[in-house]
């Protein structure tokens, strides 16, 4: 491929040919994949399922091992992923987690070299992101922040939408692999734009909850079915994404979402943040906040976020359960190679 470029010949390729040229140069780069949650075991399976050399490592082994038994290869130490890999991915439940993956003795830092990609696919603090890609591009690396919303069961078959915070030749070198790993993928701008706009629409998808919870609770008070208030909501102008899919979930009674109180509460309070750094007086955002943190002291830190319905079905003595509906979410849409969204205006 390289060659391929120095004599000039790949920019007389048709676009597609160009695209699956540069989809196999980024095959044949080594990539690393730190945290192995209920998104980035998926994530990183997608990477494995379309043949890309990567490496896995996870606090606990044990999360990598089916990854492992099809065909990823294992690192003991962040350090070593970064040593061993062109690109490291890092996808952790915290700020204070991606901190100590990244600067601890044995961290991605000091396995960085000149060249090399960060790519942060957690959901974080705008501020951190930036003061960690400071310290990558000290190395002579490049950082990129690449938060996902869509949910685990679209990240479970590379259909997830993906926001890329950079400069535009970093967004560029990992254009391949984003578009691997998702179906729809926007350049938001530079570092810090991309963990910003991903915990608004972490604040909008709570309030969804929140509403749909509400909605369904007043409508089984007021004699409604269940299954006929599903569709009502789906097919009209109040409906959601949350509720095409959580809301199935909460009348299955199932209502694990893959997505648990402690994380939407960070996720939240960094929105939050966001509006105070800004000096924008919200109102229902602090509501919010108290609701999901009830719902933790009720429920538990590690409850799923879909639970907070309990609240409301406690206070009524009613259950909104329904027959027909699943009790796992699962994307029935194929795998498709992504693309890069491009907002309207001029650019």
């Amino acid at each position: 491929m390289s060659r391929l470029l120095s004599m000039g010949l790949v920019n007389t390729m048709p676009e597609s040919h160009r695209a699956a040229a540069a989809q196999q140069q980024d095959k044949n780069m080594k990539t690393g994949f730190i945290g192995l949650g209920n998104v980035g075991s998926k994530l990183a399976g997608s990477l494995v399922r379309n043949g890309f050399d990567t490496v896995v490592h996870d606090a606990r082994r044990e999360a990598a091992q089916a990854l492992i038994d099809k065909g990823a290869g294992w690192a003991d130490t962040p350090r070593q992923v970064a040593e061993l890999c062109d690109v490291v991915i890092t996808c952790l439940p915290s700020p204070l987690v991606c901190s100590e993956v990244m600067e601890g003795p044995d961290g991605v830092l000091n396995g960085l070299s000149e060249g090399k990609v960060w790519m942060e696919m957690s959901t974080t603090d705008e501020a951190e992101v930036k003061r960690i890609g400071a310290l990558v591009r000290e190395k002579g690396a490049f950082p990129a922040e690449c938060p996902v919303s869509g949910g685990c069961h679209r990240a479970d078959t590379g259909n997830i939408s993906i926001f890329v915070g950079g400069d535009r030749e970093t967004f560029e070198k990992v254009l391949p692999l984003t578009t691997t790993l998702g179906r729809r993928v926007l350049h938001t701008g530079p570092l810090g734009t991309a963990s910003t706009l991903k915990v608004m629409t972490n604040y909008l998808a709570t309030a969804n909850l929140l509403t749909c919870c509400e909605a369904l609770i007043t409508m089984k008070a007021a004699g409604m079915d269940m299954a006929t208030t599903y569709e009502a909501m789906k097919i009209s102008s109040g409906t959601s994404f949350v509720h095409e899919t959580e809301s199935q979930l909460i009348l299955n009674g199932a209502r694990d979402v893959n997505f648990t109180l402690d994380l939407i509460l960070k996720d939240i309070g960094l929105f939050q943040t966001i509006a105070e750094r800004n000096n924008v007086p919200l109102e229902l955002s602090p509501m919010i906040i108290d609701i999901m943190k009830d719902g933790q002291d009720r429920y538990g830190t590690r409850a799923n976020t879909d639970e907070i319905i309990r609240r409301l079905e406690e206070a009524t003595g009613l259950s909104v359960l329904a027959e027909g509906f699943p009790a796992e979410l699962v994307d029935d849409e194929p795998e498709e190679r992504g693309y890069e969204v491009v907002p309207p205006g001029p650019r």
